[in-house]
């Protein structure tokens, strides 16, 4: 079949990448794609966002399935806009309807999803502009820290921690003016879970679901976790405290009460359901919704999963993923991030990158990157290469990622260089 996977980052990369592994799959095109995935298929130059060009593409190159890589599609109804066409209904969409996206697109929907259906999650209290003076109050009855967070879409720079009280308080106001645009004109507050994160990824059929391999992220731009939030620069997987418990405790209390309220609510669900978690003294709370991968973390997980990856996403289209073998490598894998200098601030783009030549059993996703005129790999982007290793152990894995992106230069090039170290007394 040939399959068309929708955006430009490090998760499409090692989307495509796993589904160039599939014995059925003829063609790969990445719209728009990058210099990576050039690699393993056809880049198309067409925003995922603009619905007409998508539908152009399916039907010239004749597509049988469409992955939605990034969230803004979803969340603008591309599965509806394919559901209500003639020549596109039968396409296979990977990826929920838009009222589903609003698991991610509505932070307000989330939580209110997650308190009817007996979600465990902070509790919360919702604020707009017609009622700012009770947020104010409400503020005042917690705990700090405080976290503030934009209902909508903010490119992930729409949730703030705070410690002070009275800087909250300013915030909530900055928020509901417009500091994050449309995205924060509602405003949730939540109260503070202190504990481990991890990042568990679902893939279900509506009725079905296989648990993929779950991860941890790292937000920050400097070692020991200091510095300005990012888009995440490293990943591991698997986490050492998701054991047999914790992951019973995730499925019963959260994953199927999740499909069940999906269900009830007559939303069609066919895709990713990333679950962002904190682990509390080792019961799991829902702290976001995400209706698509991970990133960086789907570059470590899809080199653990040990499967067809274009089988499972046909039988998830169809309604039959519990037909599919589906296995997870027992390695573990380390991925480490590239970015530009000066990254998630200001950066420059269009730097030569060397060295990609000569990696050895690494997997590297180019996550901004293009061709300049000249035929070269340069940067186009914040967060520039993920490179991910496998190994028998955290460390091991660490040193073959570590060793290899020592290979890797471009003027400005920078990286964390603690990325696992925090897992491995687990």
């Amino acid at each position: 079949m040939n399959i068309l996977v929708l955006g430009s980052g490090g998760r499409e990369h090692a989307i495509a990448w796993k589904l160039s592994q599939s014995h059925n799959v003829e063609k790969i095109f990445i719209a728009p794609g990058n210099a990576g995935t050039a690699l393993v298929g056809e880049n198309i130059s067409v925003s995922p966002t603009d619905f007409q060009a998508v539908r152009d593409i399916v039907i010239s190159k004749k597509i049988d399935m469409v992955v939605v890589g990034p969230e803004q599609p979803l969340v603008d109804g591309v599965v509806d806009f394919f559901r209500n066409d003639d020549k596109l209904k039968n396409v296979r969409v990977i990826g929920p309807d838009k009222k589903g996206a609003q698991l991610e697109g509505s932070k307000a929907f989330a939580k209110d999803f997650m308190q009817r259906n007996g979600i465990p999650t902070a509790s919360c209290f919702t604020v707009t502009s017609a009622n700012i003076d009770e947020g104010i109050r409400h503020l005042e009855t917690m705990n700090a820290p405080y976290v503030l967070k934009a209902d909508g879409l903010a490119a992930g720079k729409g949730v703030l921690i705070i410690d002070d009280l009275q800087e909250a308080q300013n915030e909530l106001r900055n928020m509901l003016s417009g500091k994050f645009g449309d995205a924060s004109a509602t405003v949730v507050i939540e109260t503070f879970l202190k504990g481990i994160e991890v990042s568990m990824f679902v893939l279900t059929d509506g009725k079905h679901y296989v648990i993929l391999p779950e991860a941890k992220d790292y937000k920050r731009i400097c070692d020991g976790d200091k510095g300005l939030n990012t888009g995440g620069m490293g990943a591991v997987s698997p986490v050492p405290f998701v054991n047999a418990d914790f992951t019973k405790k995730v499925r019963e209390r959260i994953i199927e009460p999740t499909l069940k309220g999906l269900e009830k609510e007559n939303i069609t669900y066919k895709g990713f359901i990333f679950l962002g978690l904190m682990n509390v003294n080792g019961n799991p709370y829902v702290i976001e919704y995400n209706v698509r991968m991970g990133d960086p973390e789907t570059e470590s997980v899809m080199t653990r999963i040990d499967a067809d990856f274009a089988l499972m996403l046909e039988a998830c289209a169809d309604g039959c993923l519990d037909k599919v073998a589906y296995k997870t490598s027992p390695k573990t894998s380390v991925t480490v991030m590239m970015v530009s200098g000066g990254y998630p601030e200001h950066y420059e783009k269009g730097k030569i990158i060397n060295g990609l030549n000569h990696l050895n059993n690494v997997f590297v996703a180019h996550a901004g990157t293009k061709f300049n005129q000249d035929g070269n790999i340069v940067t186009s982007g914040g967060r520039v290469i993920a490179v991910t290793a496998h190994g028998d152990s955290i460390n091991e894995a660490r040193d073959k990622a570590y060793n290899e992106i020592e290979k890797i230069n471009f003027d400005g090039a920078a990286f964390r260089h603690d990325i696992g170290l925090d897992l491995i007394n687990i």
